[in-house]
């Protein structure tokens, strides 16, 4: 016999305390005895105290012997007192369940995952009762889906309700996490159990070449044909922003060669279709050119029945090709015409000064030397203004000077190169505080730009009257002035669709690292780092990733399922399969309900005979008799009266 909530040491001490106070109480109880006397010839007398004294003995060592006994078979009870002989085999198992994106894959009529359910409950069957188990579902995260368990009706409920998810397996990951686990909260450790078909990426079937003893490998089959969209890329090219390129890569994952046709989707029409072969275990990438300047969907497909239909198909949505307008005021609009022209997705109105309107439907305004009936209101290039009608304070006007610095730390004045060039003429403006003075000479700012609500550049000089026009600065000037002034136009757009997990976003070599932010749907902030020009971050779940590093936005699409493309292959040391059975713990019996009885009925066997009723005495030293109380039975008042 044993006890199994409570040491011997433990419980000896818990049933001297409650004796000790037992006894006590039978030995020092200090109580007021109520006299009841015949009549009120005696109420004086009662008046008086009686005294009161230390019990020498105890005069019921009957009722106490019961009480002791019955506190000892209720606290067996709780002790948990078993007949047999202790558990010393029960073990706590991990058991590892594969939620992977590839346990989606169908084979005959069932999936992945509803095998790897009934292999789970199949071994779960085998284990002894005594036995704890946790369930934990692995993919690229460790989720425990139960704790150390003995009831099997929960660790059911966790393995029925698990799913595949949208991510592959990181077993490296798993193992680690189980050892941990048993380490700190494993009474006896037993095995890790991997329910898992074994696919893993590449690198880590090279790392996982020793496992530890206790790992059971229970392998899911899926010996199926599978070939799926592993990525999807977009851009424009420089040279015809109306063009969208379109990347697409298909990976063979099966064990024979597939002719697969892609095809492409743009709002429900067909854009475009290929056929390509892939060889087993390789990728085979095609290319698209699609035109348009609409927004909507695009879909690309693989027109094949497989396995896995979850990688066949992916969908991502095109932004509008945004067209910046400028309305143009001048007297000499063939000067100006190049320069914008030159400049891709601007559409120029040129009209004459006297039609001009402080906001036309454009999104800048250029004045070109001339004063404005009102002042504009949008964004706004000055060109050579009148004296006093330039909307920035004119310090001076020089003749004969020229450009000595450009301010090319700054989006203006990027690229500027052509210091020295000759002026004829020019203002230079008195700058606030915030302006930017894009071009200097000695004198101040001949170019000065106000950042403000409507942003606003000044031009003291006509850059096509003078030697600047021979220039290419020149467009580029304007092209920078464009830019600065609607930079959402000049937004530059990389469209990707990919698989869950860790992205890694090469970035350009100048990029500020402060500028750069990655935001998810609903423009939450993901967690990223920047490390030798690579910008990487994680998503577990799918979703659409933005990658903002000035004025290049990259989207991630991250709606693929994840597809390990290796396989592992345990050790030769590690267990596999089903036992047929694990060493049975020795027999024992719980005697704790028959203790709790029967401490009960002894404490009811006490408070039969002895605590129904009371003795009730009334004497005095002129009479003394006994109440007869109809609670109190024949044997007490006996008792009473010979006590009288």
């Amino acid at each position: 016999m044993f006890l199994l909530n409570l040491s011997l040491a433990e419980f000896l001490a818990i049933l001297g305390a409650l004796s000790g106070l037992v006894l006590a109480l039978y030995l020092f109880d200090r109580s007021r005895r109520r006299q009841v006397v015949p009549t009120l010839r005696f109420w004086v007398t009662s008046q008086r105290l009686v005294p009161v004294t230390h019990r020498r003995k105890i005069q019921q060592p009957l009722s106490l012997i019961l009480q002791l006994i019955g506190i000892a078979l209720l606290l067996l009870a709780v002790a948990q007192l078993r007949w047999g002989t202790p558990d010393r085999t029960s073990r706590d198992h991990v058991l590892i369940l594969d939620t992977s994106a590839w346990m989606g894959a169908s084979i005959g009529g069932s999936t992945l995952m509803d095998i790897a359910r009934s292999t789970a409950r199949s071994w779960l069957r085998a284990v002894p009762p005594s036995d704890r188990i946790m369930v934990v579902r692995a993919d690229s995260l460790i989720a425990p889906a139960t704790a150390f368990e003995t009831n099997r009706d929960i660790l059911l409920d966790a393995i029925r309700e698990s799913r595949p998810s949208s991510a592959a397996l990181n077993l490296d990951r798993a193992i680690a996490f189980a050892l941990r686990v048993q380490k700190m909260n494993a009474r006896r450790i037993g095995e890790i159990v991997l329910v898992a078909s074994g696919r893993v990426t590449s690198e880590e079937a090279e790392t996982l070449r020793t496992v530890p003893k206790n790992v059971r490998f229970l392998r899911v089959p899926d010996e199926v044909e599978n070939c799926g969209l592993r990525k999807i890329g977009l851009r424009r090219p420089a040279a015809d922003s109306d063009v969208w390129e379109i990347f697409i890569s298909v990976r063979n994952y099966g064990l024979k060669p597939q002719t697969l046709p892609v095809a492409l989707q743009f709002g429900n029409a067909p854009a475009g279709s290929r056929t390509i072969k892939v060889d087993p275990g390789t990728e085979q990438s095609v290319t698209f050119e699609y035109r348009t300047r609409a927004a909507g969907w695009l879909e690309a497909r693989l027109l094949t029945k497989d396995a896995f239909p979850q990688d066949d198909r992916a969908v991502l949505e095109l932004p509008a090709q945004k067209v910046l307008r400028v309305t143009v005021y001048s007297e000499s609009p063939e000067l100006l015409r190049p320069v914008l022209a030159a400049t891709p997705r601007v559409e120029a109105a040129f009209l004459s000064p006297s039609q001009y309107q402080p906001k036309p439907n454009a999104d800048i305004l250029v004045i070109d030397g001339f004063r404005p009936s009102s002042p504009p209101q949008i964004a706004s290039l000055w060109i050579e203004p009148p004296p006093g009608a330039a909307p920035i304070p004119v310090r001076a006007t020089e003749l004969n000077t020229e450009i000595k610095r450009w301010r090319t730390d700054h989006m203006l004045g990027a690229g500027l190169r052509a210091a020295g060039v000759q002026l004829e003429s020019a203002q230079v403006y008195s700058p606030a505080k915030g302006d930017i003075a894009v071009a200097e000479t000695d004198a101040g700012p001949v170019i000065l730009a106000r950042p403000v609500d409507l942003k606003t550049i000044v031009m003291g000089f006509h850059p096509m009257r003078s030697e600047l026009r021979y220039e290419l600065t020149t467009p580029l000037l304007f092209a920078n002035i464009l830019h600065w002034m609607s930079p959402e136009i000049f937004r530059r757009w990389e469209l990707n669709a990919g698989s869950v997990g860790t992205v890694t976003v090469p970035l350009p070599n100048d990029t500020d690292a402060s500028s750069v932010s990655v935001v998810s749907d609903g423009m939450r902030p993901v967690p990223f780092t920047i490390e030798a020009g690579m910008l990487r971050f994680f998503t577990g779940t799918p979703s659409n990733v933005r990658v903002l590093t000035g004025d290049r936005e990259v989207v991630y699409s991250l709606t693929l399922p994840e597809v390990a493309e290796a396989r592992w292959d345990p050790p030769k040391e590690v267990l596999t399969g089903i036992p047929s059975s694990y060493p049975a713990p020795p027999a024992s019996g719980d005697l704790w309900r028959w203790l709790a009885v029967a401490g009960a009925s002894v404490l009811l066997l006490e408070w039969f005979l002895f605590g129904r009723g009371g003795l009730v005495a009334a004497s005095s030293r002129d009479a003394v008799r006994a109440v007869r109380l109809p609670w109190i039975g024949p044997r007490r008042r006996n008792a009473l009266r010979r006590a009288s």
